[in-house]
């Protein structure tokens, strides 16, 4: 895989601006360590309720670690609230994204409101609201700390995703990915796949404190209207 600068050389690519990457390289993982930190302890008291939620709903463990793709293609262990029946398989889903990637359907097209797999029956009742409101990604928090994501940034993609992509669509993936991003806040999941990845570009191309603030800012309503996710 090219990395960005071999991208930039060819000239093409989330090339970023000078302020971006001056953001990126100085004072991004700054803000996140600080952030995480700010938003773990304000809500702890969310974390000790779903856990019970979660314990007394469905056998199987409270958290779920899944293998995602990060920063130039890197693998790493995910954090998430389970909020699917123990043991479930991903066929189902893998069928679903192999069409969305390789196919690049609209939701118009598939006669939706949105990209999201609907009635997935490997959803628990608890994971459904979980999801619904986005809270299953609050151990992602954890990830920031450790390195493997920022708060704001292109969501990583499982490994059967990543595989289905073109060269340009692994463009995505020369930052950090984000528990939360400007696709989440701008298009709903209400786009094709390669707007979606669109969107994310034009994010490390223009990446800022000021843009990461007011993605952050716009977030919570996304949960409170079930409109984000991914």
């Amino acid at each position: 895989m090219s990395s960005l600068i071999d991208y930039q050389a060819e000239g093409w690519g989330p090339v970023m601006s000078a302020s971006a990457r001056w953001y990126a390289e100085n004072l991004k993982r700054t803000v996140d360590i600080v952030a995480a930190i700010a938003i773990m302890i304000f809500f702890s008291p969310f974390f000790i309720v779903i856990t019970l939620a979660i314990r007394l709903s469905s056998p199987g463990p409270v958290f779920y670690r899944q293998e995602r793709i990060g920063r130039d293609g890197k693998a790493f262990q995910m954090l998430k609230f389970r909020t699917m029946y123990d043991g479930s398989s991903n066929a189902t889903h893998k069928e679903h994204v192999q069409n969305l990637i390789v196919n690049n359907v609209s939701p118009k097209a598939l006669g939706k409101d949105s990209l999201k797999l609907k009635d997935d029956p490997r959803i628990t009742p608890v994971g459904k609201s979980l999801r619904r409101f986005g809270l299953d990604e609050m151990p992602q928090f954890i990830n920031v700390l450790l390195g493997d994501m920022s708060l704001v940034g292109p969501r990583p993609p499982l490994a059967y995703e990543y595989e289905l992509y073109s060269e340009w669509h692994k463009q995505r993936m020369t930052v950090l990915p984000g528990i939360t991003g400007l696709w989440q806040v701008t298009a709903h999941n209400q786009v094709s796949f390669d707007e979606m990845v669109e969107i994310d570009l034009d994010y490390i191309r223009t990446m800022s404190i000021w843009l990461d603030l007011k993605i952050m800012a716009l977030t919570p309503w996304e949960m409170l209207t079930a409109k984000g996710g991914g």
